[in-house]
């Protein structure tokens, strides 16, 4: 670790007033993979936005994957970067958390002030109707109409951020795939961001409202390869807020980094959260 980054991140925290801006990174250690490795390129193709809402068939072969990886997807367990978070919010230094994740960590390891800006697989929505549901009980539906599916699926290989994984076509040819309860559509969707999909624009408002009252944006195991993170920098560098990064390999946003630690969450927040709670307090301090 670069301990003179190191040493810069730890007395910007230390003020208070952060905004953490979480990317998939942090579930790495929990089991679930990010979409791109440390040199930025994207290793799985994820589900599009378009052809799960036009098709029929797309979605067929989304909740057939997603039947295979929602036991394992949902058994994974907050890491030590998770729970380093919820206790910098509990000392008082981190005021929010936004993440880009899916996956309920941040709120299962103790954080109390979290917003899902792609929102959450443990919700599903009708499209039509706008039934909301768990998927807890979807996934119950999916393995009552498709008996020995997850039998015929037991090797699947690793599961993906959005909590499917891959299968052989010919495998979900004959997959059934739910239907809302309500208005009998069969455009069920998690109530999360496909890519090519948007983030709300209430949810956006209140991020920026967020970031407007920060002294700092901390982002944690991002890329910031696509635009639903990266506009918080840039709305940061333009109102002179330090943006401090911690993730492997170059981001989007180097040149427009106060300081970047190129290093593994765990081996960084841990610490970073044990030496912020045990120096005196001290006012709340402007940026820099």
């Amino acid at each position: 670790m670069d301990e003179q980054r190191y040493a810069v991140l730890r007395e910007v925290v230390g003020r208070g007033g952060v905004l953490a801006l979480t990317g998939a990174g942090m579930s790495t250690a929990s089991g679930i993979p990010d979409y791109r490795g440390p040199d930025g390129r994207r290793r799985v193709q994820p589900m599009q936005h378009a052809e799960f809402v036009g098709s029929a068939t797309g979605r067929q072969r989304y909740w057939a994957r997603a039947s295979v990886g929602w036991e394992r997807f949902a058994a994974a367990a907050p890491n030590a970067a998770h729970r380093a978070v919820a206790d910098l919010e509990r000392v008082g230094v981190v005021d929010h958390v936004l993440t880009q994740n899916v996956d309920g960590l941040h709120q299962e390891a103790g954080a109390r002030r979290v917003v899902e800006l792609h929102g959450s697989l443990g919700r599903v929505v009708c499209l039509d109707c706008e039934e909301v549901t768990t998927r807890d009980q979807v996934h119950a539906w999916l393995v009552e109409a498709n008996p020995g599916f997850l039998r015929q699926a037991s090797d699947p290989g690793q599961v993906r951020p959005d909590g499917d994984v891959a299968l052989p076509e010919e495998l979900v040819a004959g997959f059934r795939s739910p239907r809302c309860l309500v208005c009998g559509g069969d455009r069920l969707k998690p109530d999360v961001v496909f890519f090519g999909g948007s983030v709300p624009r209430s949810t956006v408002d209140r991020a920026f409202e967020l970031l407007s009252g920060a002294l700092s944006l901390l982002v944690l195991g991002s890329s910031l390869r696509v635009m639903s993170g990266y506009r918080f920098v840039r709305r940061a560098r333009r109102d002179g807020i330090p943006v401090l990064v911690v993730t492997r390999g170059q981001t989007r946003a180097d040149a427009e980094t106060t300081v970047h630690l190129d290093a593994l969450l765990d081996d960084v927040l841990p610490r970073l959260a044990d030496e912020v709670a045990r120096a005196p307090s001290r006012p709340r301090a402007g940026p820099a």
